[in-house]
């Protein structure tokens, strides 16, 4: 643990001038804290991103990271409505939706991902008898669900995984972690708002439809020996977009990197909070769901509580073209960490088994990644920028490591912001 403990002192230098280690209050409400700290002035890759405060005006676009820091801070909103001090939490963020278009075409799965703020924004809007704005939220959120459920971009019979989404439409054929998060996830959560609506047959095939998505997925990537996730697969391996990064025989990307397992177990989780409890693939996806768990559970650092960028290595795993080891990653760590508390939250993970070992996860992303600033803000530390496959992008354990998009942000990047800001609201209705 000694090198860990460098590479963490090392990480605090670089990013804390000015600044020191949190150390963790149990008390602390974090969400308020870094909300209150944040909002206003994030990272999105090296781009500031701000959202409408009482200091700020509004700079943020679409995109799946403003949209990921925009549903937590919405999801904040909703859990402490009736303080006071949440209410520009709401306030801000709809004025995002209301002057921001929405992006979508139909061929990056990760656009659709922002689309996931209209149902909280719908709800807000409806308490407050705003009725025109909520039409528009269902609107909006309706056309996201569709323009997802209609692609053209999914693989086809008679590929195997024929009906899977893929991840985008330069990358022929293939299916990521991301993406169950990105599209999936998004889709169950309109079915689950808006669904019956339709009627039970259109509800029934959507549901098919998605879990269709996680067999696939779950299928073709799972390490049964390893207990993870590899982060991508191609139904096609040796075409131009794949040939470079997949394993010409089974499809797989090399590695297990830790934020493409985190979007999983986020999709896993936030899809089954939907699910209906009598649809038949619903015990396929809590068994993925508890495999997932098991399995990181076993990686988690026994120091820390945190994770590690590549899971299946330790911290003396080094890259070949630079001087950087592997090290503990925050955005897979808060996912983590989120997804363990609410899967115990909804019954989907025994308490007995993940109940400690989720409040020590918790406790270690304070303690590990938890910067405060000489003004009283605090910000997030040690989460890896970029990452993802292509004919430039092998994909191995250097990549991860070493490249030039897969960089080391230490200014509060929003892939961490978010779910650092959800795993705290976890935390926090758990001591409720």
């Amino acid at each position: 643990m000694l090198k860990t403990k460098k590479i963490l002192l090392l990480s605090l230098l670089i990013a804390s001038i000015n600044s020191f280690a949190v150390s963790f209050q149990p008390d602390t409400l974090y969400s308020r804290w870094i909300i209150n700290s944040r909002m206003g002035d994030f990272r999105d890759q090296a781009t500031t991103v701000k959202f409408k405060t009482a200091t700020t005006t509004r700079t943020a676009g679409w995109g799946y990271v403003t949209g990921l820091v925009a549903k937590s801070i919405l999801k904040a909103y909703e859990q402490y409505k009736n303080e006071s001090w949440s209410q520009y939490y709401f306030t801000g963020i709809q004025d995002f939706a209301d002057n921001t278009t929405m992006v979508l075409g139909t061929s990056n799965i990760d656009d659709l991902n922002a689309g996931k703020i209209y149902f909280e924004l719908y709800r807000g809007a409806v308490e407050k008898g705003q009725t025109s704005k909520a039409t528009t939220y269902k609107t909006n959120a309706t056309t996201c669900r569709n323009t997802l459920k209609n692609s053209q971009y999914r693989i086809a019979s008679p590929l195997p995984g024929a009906g899977g989404f893929w991840h985008k439409s330069q990358y022929t054929n293939q299916m990521w972690l991301d993406g169950l998060y990105m599209g999936a996830a998004l889709y169950a959560e309109w079915q689950g708002n808006f669904g019956a609506e339709l009627g039970a047959t259109d509800n029934t095939a959507s549901w098919n439809d998605i879990a269709l998505q996680f067999d696939t997925i779950f299928k073709y990537t799972w390490d049964a020996q390893k207990k993870l996730n590899y982060h991508a697969w191609s139904a096609e391996p040796s075409n131009s977009a794949s040939s470079y990064w997949a394993n010409q025989t089974t499809g797989r990307s090399q590695e297990f990197w830790g934020r493409g397992m985190g979007w999983f177990f986020a999709a896993l989780v936030d899809v089954l909070e939907f699910m209906p409890a009598n649809h038949p693939a619903r015990a396929r996806l809590v068994s993925y769901t508890n495999q997932v768990a098991d399995g990181l559970k076993a990686r988690q650092d026994a120091t820390s509580g945190c994770w590690y960028q590549l899971l299946q290595y330790d911290n003396t795993k080094k890259g070949t073209n630079c001087a950087l080891y592997n090290y503990l990653e925050s955005s897979a760590s808060s996912m983590f960490t989120y997804y363990y508390l609410k899967g115990i939250r909804l019954g989907i993970l025994d308490r007995v088994t993940y109940q400690a070992m989720a409040e020590k996860a918790y406790r270690g992303l304070v303690e590990t990644f938890v910067v405060q600033e000489s003004a009283g803000t605090i910000k997030l530390i040690q989460s890896c920028q970029s990452a993802g496959l292509s004919s430039t992008r092998k994909g191995d354990a250097d990549y991860y490591i070493c490249g030039s998009d897969a960089v080391i942000n230490n200014n509060s990047e929003g892939k961490v912001l978010g779910p650092f800001i959800m795993a705290s609201l976890e935390y926090e209705r758990l001591q409720k």
